[in-house]
């Protein structure tokens, strides 16, 4: 289970005290300092600093970068990052997650997907039978799959957030997200998803629910009722991935990566991946087809006669 030990608003305010104190450097490169931990701290949300990874650092790069923030805009957070962290290692023992990063190389570098197999060992790892909140954990980890949402994004989701609309095929369920900035989106979500999240509001949410002095509209619940914290979100995450073997392979944003990575080996359009993502611009998205292009790459290279 992991636990925080460390405020991130703290930890910066003691860097930046290093800073000006012992380091005796300009009020404008204090400021430049501050400024750039302040984008990092936003992103960052309540996510505990000892959970964040190199991966976490790519998906924040990504971001500036959606936000059209300038090359030389992007690398000088990197290399504030590299210094707080640098700092935070020396000085409370934290792990640097920006040692496994190249400078300079961030637009290079790829999320990493999950295989299907994975994902499923995942989802058989969450649930154990006789164990009645488990129902709750497993329809957590087949809905951030089955929709592509950030922990952060899952915690927000209220029950009048799943409706039945009619399509040509058909009615299908789909999902409203609410992302950064609280914009919006609606995603479908599939069979083994929907299945997964019945089984928990009849079997399990009207217990969960009954044991809170006032109504939750929220989706999932914790023990005591109320709305489930990002941070009781992802230890149910870690929690499965220790149980199906894969604990170090999971950061807070594979199940994000696995879904686009997936769509878009299945033959999804980009730009139908870009709007189920949110992302505001297509070259957001354009990196998970890299990961596609890589794969493409690798069976012409064993399969072609004069490759």
């Amino acid at each position: 289970m992991v636990t925080s030990t460390h405020s991130f608003d703290a930890l910066a305010q003691s860097f930046l005290n290093y800073c000006a104190i012992e380091r005796g450097l300009a009020s404008n490169s204090i400021a430049a300092y501050r400024r750039d931990l302040a984008k990092f701290a936003v992103f960052l949300g309540s996510m505990p600093v000892e959970e964040i990874d190199s991966q976490f650092i790519t998906e924040f790069e990504v971001s500036l970068r959606d936000a059209q923030l300038s090359t030389s805009s992007i690398n000088r957070v990197e290399s504030t990052l590299r210094t707080f962290f640098r700092y935070g290692q020396l000085e409370y023992g934290l792990v640097d997650p920006t040692l496994e990063i190249v400078a300079g190389k961030s637009h290079r570098r790829l999320p990493k997907a999950l295989t299907v197999d994975e994902i499923g060992s995942l989802i058989d790892a969450s649930f154990h039978e006789g164990n009645l909140i488990t129902i709750r954990d497993r329809a957590i980890i087949e809905l951030l799959y089955g929709s592509g949402a950030r922990v952060s994004e899952l915690i927000g989701i209220d029950l009048t957030d799943l409706n039945l609309v009619e399509s040509q095929d058909g009615p299908i369920t789909v999902l409203k997200l609410r992302g950064k900035g609280s914009k919006e989106r609606i995603v479908p979500l599939g069979s083994y998803a929907m299945k997964a999240i019945d089984d928990y509001k009849v079997r399990l949410r009207p217990s969960l629910a009954s044991k809170a002095a006032t109504h939750s509209a929220s989706l999932f619940l914790n023990s005591r009722g109320g709305r489930l914290t990002r941070q009781s979100a992802w230890t149910i995450v870690l929690n499965a991935a220790e149980a199906a073997g894969l604990a170090g392979k999971v950061s807070p944003h594979v199940f994000r990566h696995s879904y686009a990575t997936h769509l878009l080996d299945g033959g999804a359009d980009i730009r139908v991946v870009q709007e189920l993502l949110g992302h505001a611009s297509v070259t957001t998205t354009q990196i998970y087809t890299l990961i596609t292009i890589d794969k493409v790459r690798e069976s012409y290279s064993m399969a072609h006669p004069r490759a």
